[in-house]
C-alpha cells in the first residue's frame, strides 16, 4: 500500500489505513534524529525492566491475569521496538503515490533505531460536527475514533486497562501478604517476650 491508502474491512467503521509515525503516541516526534535514538534506547531499557518484572511474576506464581496483562504490555512494546529497529533498514521511504519496495539496492530509508512505526487499524465509528454553541471547537469536524493504531498499541492498551481495572486484586494480594507477615512476626515476637 502507498502511504495514506486505505480499504474497508467492515463497512465504514473498520478500515485498514496505512500510516507511519516516529514511534510515539498520535505520531508525535521527539527532538529529531537524536530524540528518535533516545526514544529507542529508552524503549529498550523499559522492555528490559518489564521483561525482568514479568520473569519475577512468573517465578513467584502471581495472579495469572496480572501475568497476562504484563505480558500484553511487554509484547506490544517489543512489537513497536522491532518496527523502530528494523523497518527503516528493510524498506525504502513510503510515499503518497508510491509503494515502498522491500530490500532496495540502495538500502532502506533509515538506519538501525531510526525506522518509523507502521499503524494500520482505523475505527471511524461515527463522525460529524460539534454544535456551534460549543466553546472553542464549535462547528469543527470530529471523528470518533480518529487515531490509527497497530496490534502492538492494542496489546499495550489492553494490558494497561486490565491493570487499572484489577489493581486492587493484583496489588491488594501483595499488601495482604505483607500484613500477614507483619502479624506473624508480631505474634512470634510476643511469644518470645512471654
Amino acid at each position: 500500500m502507498a502511504l495514506g491508502d486505505e480499504f474497508s474491512v467492515i463497512g465504514d467503521w473498520f478500515m485498514i489505513h496505512f500510516v507511519e509515525n516516529n514511534g510515539m503516541a498520535w505520531g508525535m516526534s521527539f527532538g529529531g534524529e537524536y530524540g528518535k535514538l533516545f526514544l529507542s534506547l529508552f524503549r529498550l531499557i523499559a522492555i528490559s525492566g518489564i521483561g525482568y518484572y514479568l520473569y519475577k511474576l512468573i517465578k513467584s506464581e502471581k495472579n495469572a491475569l496480572l501475568i497476562i496483562s504484563i505480558s500484553l504490555i511487554f509484547a506490544g512494546a517489543v512489537g513497536n521496538i522491532i518496527d523502530s529497529l528494523f523497518y527503516g533498514l528493510i524498506f525504502e521511504a513510503s510515499g503518497s503515490f508510491h509503494i515502498a519496495q522491500a530490500f532496495p539496492a540502495d538500502g532502506g530509508y533509515a538506519g538501525l533505531f531510526h525506522g518509523k512505526v507502521v499503524d494500520m487499524l482505523h475505527f471511524p465509528l461515527f463522525e460529524g460536527f460539534y454544535p456551534d454553541w460549543f466553546p472553542v471547537i464549535g462547528g469543527d469536524y470530529f471523528a470518533f475514533f480518529r487515531p490509527v493504531f497497530n496490534v502492538a498499541d492494542s496489546s499495550i492498551t489492553i494490558g494497561v486497562a486490565v491493570l487499572i481495572m484489577f489493581q486492587k486484586r493484583f496489588f491488594g494480594e501483595e499488601k495482604a501478604d505483607e500484613n500477614q507477615e507483619i502479624e506473624t512476626t508480631t505474634e512470634e515476637t510476643s511469644e518470645i517476650a512471654v
